[in-house]
């Protein structure tokens, strides 16, 4: 039947899109594509596979947009936060231990591997998605979030993200709201590491697996 075989054709080719744009692509372990130990944190990312997409809603000016829209080509690396369900203003919270450590410790790669003199976010780039709360206020948020850049010092206030409530990312993507979790995101957009928010010691491990220290 030439129908049926047009369409099993198509069926095939309809299953093989995704593999075909290189979107299904999947990296085993490696330097640079960690075990999935901690996959179930966030079962809608999956290790070794390209970052797909959500919606998020940016704190500063309500504006929605794509997750996936700030994995510029750029070179960097990149963390994405989820918070847990508590307050991250609260200094006790895994959020905000996780900040100080981020933007304090020597043994921070942000703080290991970010030359002199260039901007916090020139090496790997850090986004936060937190969890809606009514008492949640950019001004009120970490410091790290809200890093000073360039040449004048000025605020960005584009780093910090929401879910929308009718299309909530920690449903759509499986993330454990309870503990929240770390997704980190190769240049190349294929998410190499799923890491709990007090995962201090594994990201400095992966990190230092591959990259040169700072001049």
């Amino acid at each position: 039947d030439k129908n049926a075989n047009t369409e099993a054709i198509k069926d095939y080719f309809t299953k093989q899109t995704g593999f075909i744009a290189g979107t299904s692509i999947k990296y085993g372990a490696s330097l640079i594509s960690a075990k999935t130990k901690h996959q179930d944190l966030a079962k809608g990312f999956y290790v070794g596979q390209r970052f797909h997409s959500e919606k998020v809603k940016r704190l500063a000016d309500g504006r929605c947009l794509h997750l996936g829209h700030l994995n510029k080509a750029d070179g960097r690396w990149r963390i994405f936060i989820f918070g847990d369900i508590k307050n991250p203003i609260d200094s006790k919270s895994s959020c905000h231990q996780l900040f100080e450590y981020l933007s304090k410790s020597q043994d921070s790669p942000i703080k290991k591997y970010t030359p002199k003199g260039s901007d916090i976010d020139s090496v790997i780039d850090i986004y936060t998605i937190l969890q809606c709360r009514d008492d949640l206020s950019i001004e009120h948020l970490h410091d790290f979030l809200l890093p000073t850049k360039v040449k004048y010092h000025l605020k960005d206030y584009e780093k910090v993200f929401s879910p929308i409530s009718d299309n909530d990312i920690y449903e759509s993507r499986s993330i454990n709201r309870e503990t929240g979790c770390m997704v980190v995101v190769r240049p190349d957009q294929h998410i190499a590491n799923i890491l709990p928010l007090n995962g201090f010691q594994e990201l400095e491990s992966f990190f230092d697996g591959f990259m040169l220290l700072k001049l």
